[in-house]
């Protein structure tokens, strides 16, 4: 049972539109299928891998994310940021692959830019030690090293599932694109980044200045 729900969690934690799917699609357009896949699976991985360790409670004894957050958001926005003007860049010099240009370069960045912005984004901490409380104050998960590691296996693959449909779905309809499209995707989804950027940087002050009137 508690696999089906780790299942679920992981695919539905994964569909909303966000800086991580955004990123993803992007990779998926500017390359190819494999590298839309690379950073699917590098989200999926990290997401196994924060819950995971949220169940076995280490973020309950070893972080307090209140004292960190201002700058996580911060880390966050100026990834963000950064990855939006490259959208604008990449947009720019775009050009489809051809034959005559020859296939496509295998590369890690998508796992480098998955990477950054996982790590800096404190909400999606919050999100799975909230999975972890709820399903073990529930009862759904029982105590122990397996059903945590199960548990966190099954939401991996629920976000795998999706982020295999994601990219499927970009790569599928990329070849009816033209050029000129694909450049003003790019633009848009760039556009998108930089709006999480100033939403987040918006959050840290906020947090700030919160902070501020309570002492």
């Amino acid at each position: 049972m508690f696999v089906l729900v780790g299942f679920l969690i992981g695919f539905l934690a994964a569909v909303p539109v966000g800086p991580v799917n955004i990123y993803i699609i992007s990779q998926t357009l500017k390359r190819d299928f494999f590298h839309g896949m690379i950073a699917g699976l590098s989200t999926a991985l990290l997401d196994l891998t924060f819950c995971l360790v949220s169940l076995i409670g280490f973020f309950h004894i070893s972080l307090n994310l209140s004292d960190y957050s201002f700058w996580l958001k911060l880390a966050a926005g100026t990834i963000l940021l950064f990855l939006g003007l490259k959208l604008f860049h990449d947009a720019r010099n775009f050009k489809l692959n051809t034959e005559k240009n020859g296939p496509i370069a295998k590369s890690a960045r998508p796992l480098v830019g998955v990477v950054l912005l996982y790590v800096s984004n404190p909400s999606l901490y919050a999100f799975w030690i909230g999975v972890a409380g709820a399903v073990t104050a529930h009862g759904l998960l029982k105590n122990g090293f397996w059903p945590a590691i199960f548990f966190a296996l099954s939401c991996g693959l629920g976000a795998l599932l999706w982020y295999f449909f994601l990219v499927r779905l970009v790569s599928h309809h990329q070849t009816k694109f033209q050029e000129n499209t694909f450049r003003k995707l790019l633009i848009i989804l760039g556009l998108f980044l930089i709006g999480f950027a100033l939403f987040t940087f918006i959050s840290a002050l906020a947090n700030i200045k919160l902070a501020s009137q309570v002492f």
